[in-house]
């Protein structure tokens, strides 16, 4: 893959990650208006949470980052060899999933405490068990979608899989708007419409599975000397992704005794996740294929410039969102959420998050611009010893500060973390060959793509400021928050294509490709 059609398969990955991002965002912006910040928004967030928690444990934190990469390999020697394999990982997957699945609805209760204490005692504890018995099948069915995701993008098929969490996105919308008209309880409508969303993805991605030639049949559970070489190998994955879901642990436990904490967190994240999940996941998604490859054909050259122009794009969207963020979060969080049930209150206490969220956000980019060098040497064992020690700095920093600065300590506890983190993996990286090091083009635009994002800073403050009374005018605040937004864009990009930090040559070489 050259490093132009590398870009081009990020593109293709963040443009659907931005379609899915746009309808979760949507989602949620019903969501707060429908249930605010109260006792239902906080149950119903932490039933959804454990679900995709476990999922990051089991399907993203573990089986992906060690089966795409053992993957990928034998699908360049034998794809029928390939086919076996992935249908071993599938039925081993499969098995787990059910075994977690059955003793995590057993455990609901226990699950509820661990992750949210400071329910204890109140309607939102109850109302947290029920929820979860309900959404905690939805394991099952995205952890065996991710497992097929990255049979497609192994083929380099990255529309089919990006295009399934906007399937997600849509259902939830749907099910809302019918509880709306229909008049049901809309927190029951949530977890019911959550595992329907999960048999919508996996049934989507196994039809696309099924046209590339893959066919994925129950069979009993038999230990090849591969599943056993992939059960090592994600072993030190799956703990790694543990603590990084022991940090939302802490971060939940640290906000639960605040009614609404939890939900201004949960909407603070869906803010940030919009840009996060547009880059890093595009980025991590095609890097690690793209590095296995090479490192098994033995280009380090070509894997040098796969990561650099990995890095520079993710850098280039990454740092302005992060600066916007953190600039305009009061406008962002009183435009898109303060309505019905969400008040101004809500909106301050979710600004605050998402401007601390923002300032950690380039570093949640560049983990999964790093994690792809150790997972295509197959060496998950590094990424889990640093995962180890943010862990640990994580909840220090969140229960050592919650009594100075209230729930806001969760938010500070996961920015600086992800920091150390990257620290780590950059370290780590240069003990590796080539790849790992920055080129001269790099070097060159990071300092000015830096600049163009304070110039566009202080566009975006100064322009907040004059249209402050437009931003809270019912009538006119879409509009002007549309307009503001605009104006940070072309404050962006204009200074940045005068200062060099990217070149329209660079977009038209993507276009040709396309």
């Amino acid at each position: 893959m050259k490093p132009i059609s590398l870009i081009r398969s990020i593109v293709t990955v963040g443009g659907w990650t931005l379609l899915s991002r746009g309808a979760g965002l949507a989602r949620d912006l019903m969501m707060a208006a429908y249930l605010g910040a109260g006792p239902v928004a906080d149950a119903f967030n932490v039933a959804f949470t454990l679900p995709n928690m476990f999922r990051r444990f089991f399907a993203e934190g573990a089986f992906s980052q060690a089966f795409v990469p053992m993957f990928a390999r034998k699908l360049q020697g034998d794809e029928a060899e390939a086919q076996r394999f992935a249908s071993e990982a599938f039925n081993g997957l499969t098995a787990l999933l059910l075994l977690v699945t059955l003793v995590g609805t057993l455990a609901m209760p226990w699950l509820v405490w661990l992750m949210a204490p400071g329910f204890t005692g109140d309607s939102r504890f109850d109302l947290a068990v029920g929820f979860g018995r309900i959404t905690f099948v939805y394991l099952c069915f995205i952890s065996l979608f991710a497992l097929l995701a990255g049979v497609l993008n192994a083929y380099g098929r990255f529309a089919e899989a990006g295009f399934v969490p906007v399937l997600m996105n849509l259902v939830f919308i749907a099910a809302m708007l019918l509880a709306g008209w229909q008049g049901w309880d809309m927190g029951k409508t949530l977890a019911w419409a959550t595992p329907v969303t999960g048999i919508a993805q996996l049934g989507f991605t196994w039809v696309a599975a099924h046209r590339i030639g893959f066919r994925f049949r129950p069979a009993r559970l038999r230990l090849s000397p591969d599943l056993k070489r992939l059960a090592a190998i994600a072993a030190p994955a799956m703990l790694a992704g543990g603590v990084v879901q022991i940090n939302l642990v802490v971060g939940r436990q640290v906000a639960s005794p605040i009614e609404g904490a939890i939900s201004w967190l949960s909407y603070a994240d869906r803010l940030y996740q919009l840009p996060l999940g547009v880059v890093a996941t595009a980025v991590g998604t095609v890097l690690l294929p793209d590095l296995s490859r090479r490192l098994r054909a033995g280009d380090a050259e070509g894997g040098r410039a796969s990561f650099n122009r990995g890095t520079e794009l993710a850098m280039a969207l990454t740092l302005p969102a992060a600066v916007a963020l953190i600039v305009i979060a009061l406008p962002l969080t009183t435009v898109l959420y303060q309505r019905g049930a969400f008040d101004a209150s809500d909106s301050a206490a979710t600004a605050l998050a998402l401007a601390i969220y923002g300032a950690g956000l380039p570093a949640f980019v560049l983990q999964k611009v790093l994690q792809p060098l150790f997972f295509a040497r197959e060496d998950t064992r590094s990424p889990f010893r640093y995962a180890l020690l943010a862990m640990v700095l994580n909840a220090a920093i969140a229960y050592g500060l919650s009594p100075v600065v209230g729930f806001s300590a969760a938010a500070l506890a996961t920015t600086l973390s992800a920091w150390v983190m990257v620290a780590q993996l950059w370290w780590g990286s240069r003990r590796m060959g080539g790849e790992a090091r920055a080129d001269d083009r790099l070097k060159s635009r990071m300092p000015r793509i830096l600049l163009a994002c304070l110039v566009m800073g202080g566009t975006l403050w100064g322009a907040a400021e004059l249209m402050a009374p437009a931003l809270a005018a019912h009538g006119l605040r879409y509009g002007a928050l549309a307009g503001l937004i605009a104006l940070g864009i072309l404050s962006y990009f204009g200074s940045g294509a005068l200062l060099g930090a990217f070149r329209l040559s660079d977009l038209k070489g993507l276009r040709r490709q396309r």
